[in-house]
């Protein structure tokens, strides 16, 4: 939800300018600071972020965003296969990328067409998994991982044929050839596919590509309890990726019914789930709420407004009322993984602004939680692993 100043909210954050009585509140009760999530030489992405704020070094277990996604979706990753988190995207008419989602497409209508991709053009090496809405699996035999593919939304409103896969060595070429000849086989499955024809009829974007990115291996990842002592862990998201992170680092993922990972996400039942966890003995639950990083892809800075006054109003608010009856204290943390601005409509590298609120953390004198107020916050800027230290300690 971090942002930059915009033009359509008045020359402010999308933070600032919504209604946050909660996120204040955290912020005047606790200590804030800045966090740096994305380590020198890594992309600002989702799988990068949270890794680095759970307090992993990415160099030693960094393994592509796929085999995380993977590890979500129950599906093992052998010694011999690569994983690639596979997009259906939208493609305009004059070649370049409408969009990374296909118009958000639905996971009913996404299963139909990854199931019509294995069928048509899984061979043995290659076989695709369904997901939820635009977000996929590929697994290649005999992949070689060092290969340049960009995220789709990284480059939206882009040439798709100037943004396909490259090799980084010689011996990946091979590799590389391999996807993008499944990106052009992908277009002519999908052209004519009846969901397609559907959803141009209904007005709305069809998924007319596939787009392969963030390859990898299976990953060596110590769990939360090895590194940190947690002992009862739960991670709570709408987003594969998120919970193979939760699932590696050794927390027990948790489903709701109706997240969406949009904006009409179920709030309350995310909510109660996390309540739930607690009451239950977990000594750590890891919520993530994906509907302002959705909001920034799509430039959209009234949604995302809208989107972090649903976190305020319906899950921030609603649990510090409901932590007061709780006999033990719980501490509780809040921060993006990081910047989304709606103006560049995809990841920067900016440090997020970050809350602690315990009972031994002396709050500062920041009464208003935003990127720029949690400059003046006792912490400082953070970086590494000193976040998740801080509000783990014992």
């Amino acid at each position: 939800m971090a942002d930059e100043p915009c033009p359509e909210l008045g020359g402010l954050t999308p933070i600032e300018a919504a209604d946050t009585p909660a996120l204040d509140e955290l912020a005047c009760r606790g200590r804030n600071g800045l966090l740096a999530t994305v380590p020198p030489g890594f992309a600002p992405g989702s799988e990068i972020a949270h890794l680095s704020l759970l307090g992993y070094n990415l160099p030693d277990v960094f393994e592509g965003r796929g085999t995380l996604e993977a590890a979500s979706m129950g599906i093992d990753i052998a010694p011999d296969e690569m994983a690639m988190r596979c997009n259906l995207i939208c493609i305009a008419p004059d070649g370049t990328i409408k969009n990374h989602s296909a118009g958000h497409i639905s996971s009913e209508e996404a299963s139909e067409l990854i199931t019509t991709l294995n069928e048509t053009l899984g061979d043995g090496r290659t076989e695709f998994f369904p997901g939820v809405s635009y977000r996929h699996l590929l697994k290649v035999k005999n992949g070689d991982k060092r290969i340049i593919s960009t995220p789709p939304h990284d480059v939206p409103g882009q040439p798709a044929s100037e943004k396909m896969v490259c090799a980084e060595t010689e011996e990946a070429r091979e590799t590389a050839d391999y996807i993008n000849d499944l990106i052009l086989k992908s277009q002519k499955v999908l052209a004519n596919h009846p969901v397609n024809l559907k959803r141009i009829a209904e007005g709305k974007d069809p998924a007319n590509s596939i787009w392969p990115w963030s390859p990898g291996y299976k990953p060596a990842m110590k769990t939360m309890r090895e590194l940190f002592g947690v002992k009862k862990g739960v991670v709570i998201s709408a987003v594969d990726l998120i919970m193979g992170i939760g699932v590696y680092a050794g927390l027990n993922p948790i489903l709701v019914e109706g997240a969406t990972g949009l904006y009409d996400t179920d709030y309350e039942g995310k909510l109660k789930a996390s309540l739930d966890a607690l009451h239950d003995g977990a000594d750590f639950v890891f919520l993530h709420i994906e509907a302002s990083d959705e909001a920034g892809h799509e430039g959209d800075a009234i949604l995302k407004k809208k989107t972090i006054e649903n976190l305020d109003h319906r899950i921030v608010g609603p649990l510090m009322e409901a932590l007061k009856e709780f006999e033990e204290e719980v501490a509780v943390a809040l921060l993006p993984d990081h910047p989304t601005p709606c103006n560049i409509r995809t990841h920067s590298s900016d440090p997020v602004p970050f809350v602690i609120m315990r009972s031994d953390v002396l709050p500062d004198d920041v009464s208003k939680y935003s990127e720029k107020a949690a400059l003046e916050g006792g912490y400082g800027l953070l970086k590494d692993d000193e976040f998740i230290k801080e509000f783990l300690r014992k």
